[in-house]
């Protein structure tokens, strides 16, 4: 039996699901999830090894019109990986319907000679006859492409997903060992359980001006430990002071909710300590983006 493997962008608007998904294809948590939009800001690699195929999946920033230095390299991103893929999954959010930018973006990959499967997500959500003139929809703009009615969240319709898109993959061996389940370092990984927890913990305008770096790590194997100091940057003083909270009871909570995230991921204990440091101007900083992989 031949075996196929290569790489998958998941690409689509921002907030129609792609990080729940790409969790839901790899069987475990790799990209992080927030009910706010482009909480994705980097190239984020899954990897799912089968008996016959190796997918590996690289979820992307929400494609939207940009106009931050910050907004632009997002976009550059997920174009990038757009460009490098042998399949193409886009990610349609069916709630909320197929709006402008989603129709730009199904012209834009109508030519492609890549293989393209389509991703309704979110059929939890709405009534099963409303699908239908989806789907007709979908057939003329996109020809030929599967198109998969899903819920990335409770995992209905992710293993045809999944079965699809290794059949597409071209022939070939194994891209990673077959325990890897990412292809990020672990440094990266600890840096956005942290951002997630804070767009989680904080409200409106605050997570997008926040960034985390990983400042020192230290592995005590003896001690079942790893010991994690992280700074979250934020643009400004009052934010600052929001991430804080009264009393630094927000960034309490952040931090313990980070730490329990840590410890489900990499199965030992983890201390955990975070500080937070104004730095106006670091997202339209080349050097600082640059160092956050931008």
């Amino acid at each position: 039996m031949s075996h196929h493997a290569g790489f998958v962008a998941i690409v689509g608007r921002p907030n129609v699901g792609k990080s729940t998904l790409l969790n839901a294809l790899v069987g475990t948590k790799v990209a992080i999830v927030s009910p706010k939009p482009q909480t994705t800001r980097n190239r984020v690699v899954g990897i799912r090894t089968l008996p016959e195929a190796q997918a590996v999946f690289v979820d992307t920033p929400g494609i939207h019109d940009a106009r931050s230095q910050l907004n632009r390299r997002m976009v550059d991103v997920a174009r990038q990986a757009l460009a490098e893929a042998d399949v193409v999954l886009l990610v349609l959010d069916v709630h909320a319907g197929i709006g402008a930018g989603d129709r730009e973006l199904i012209a834009a990959l109508a030519p492609l000679a890549t293989p393209v499967v389509v991703v309704l997500n979110k059929i939890d959500r709405v009534a099963k006859p409303s699908l239908l003139p989806v789907l007709a929809r979908l057939a003329e703009q996109l020809p030929g492409r599967d198109v998969i009615p899903i819920s990335a969240r409770s995992g209905d319709g992710v293993p045809a997903v999944l079965k699809t898109v290794t059949a597409l993959l071209p022939e070939g061996p194994r891209l990673y060992p077959e325990e890897h389940f990412t292809a990020e370092t672990e440094r990266f990984l600890v840096q956005e359980m942290i951002r997630e927890q804070v767009f989680l913990g904080t409200k409106d305008e605050v997570p997008y001006g926040t960034a985390v770096l990983v400042e020192e790590w230290t592995e005590k194997p003896d001690q079942n430990l790893l010991v994690v100091h992280a700074t979250i940057l934020v643009e400004r003083e009052n934010h600052k002071g929001m991430i804080i909270g009264a009393g630094g009871q927000r960034l309490k909570e952040i931090g313990q909710r980070a730490r329990q995230a840590l410890e489900a991921l990499f199965g030992n204990r983890v201390y955990l300590e975070l500080f937070v440091r104004v730095e106006p101007g670091w997202s339209r900083d080349p050097r600082r983006l640059a160092e956050l992989g931008l």
